[in-house]
């Protein structure tokens, strides 16, 4: 089944500015933290040294002033910047719809996510795989459409069975929907489970047009869509 949604809809599900999930998202690891904590301290000391040859009563220095603190602070508001610019491509296709269907398969790898080079007792340089075991998903409708998704496995992902019903926002450039650009996060409403990579949709709002979905008898059938993702 697939609803189509209204723009004012689509942009109260997918929000321009940063959700919290979002900069949580962005914030990342300890490592992360500390290459922009990095960039702000080089940046504050270059933006520094230009202000104090330029001096405090020029134009520039006062442009400078402020551009030293923007990167002062690139610590604290690059995940915003980073969240933001992500929504902005999400919104880009001009028409969506709240699709419902159904987990087809779901099954456990192993994938080769990057590699490190170390030096092993015998002073060798060795290369090491750094693996993660993912999650693969499948969900389609009666109408054909399939389309796979791999995220990093959660433990609250082992409930997840073939037949279960699945919810998801699908975006398209063709007011018809029959081709699909990108997909959100899916949702399980029986087992109240999120899977995705990214927390792109306003999850209170997207709850609420779940549970009317929900609500809805289901139409004998739907259209034929096929999948042209490029997320």
């Amino acid at each position: 089944m697939l609803v189509p949604l209204t723009r004012e809809k689509f942009e109260q599900l997918v929000p321009l500015v940063a959700t919290f999930p979002q900069y949580k998202y962005h914030w990342g690891k300890v490592s992360d933290f500390l290459k922009r904590l990095l960039i702000s301290v080089v940046g504050g000391v270059v933006v520094t040294i230009a202000y104090s040859v330029l001096g405090e009563g020029s134009a520039g220095g006062l442009i400078l002033f402020f551009l030293g603190v923007a990167t002062s602070l690139y610590w604290l508001w690059a995940p915003v910047f980073w969240a933001t610019l992500r929504n902005l491509e999400a919104r880009k296709p001009r028409h969506s719809g709240f699709w419902q269907g159904r987990v087809l398969d779901a099954y456990v790898s192993e994938e080769l996510i990057g590699t490190e080079e170390t030096v092993n007792k015998r002073g060798e340089l060795v290369l090491v795989e750094n693996r993660e075991r993912r999650l693969n998903l499948e969900v389609g409708d009666e109408s054909g459409f399939r389309i796979p998704v791999q995220v990093p496995l959660r433990r609250e992902h082992k409930a997840i069975r073939p037949d279960q019903v699945a919810h998801m926002v699908v975006m398209s450039h063709l007011p018809d929907l029959s081709r699909i650009a990108k997909i959100s996060d899916i949702y399980i409403p029986s087992q109240n489970i999120w899977v995705s990579d990214y927390p792109q949709v306003q999850r209170d709002n997207f709850l609420e047009v779940s549970r009317r979905l929900s609500a809805q008898p289901k139409p004998r059938k739907s259209p034929r869509r096929r999948a042209a993702m490029d997320m």
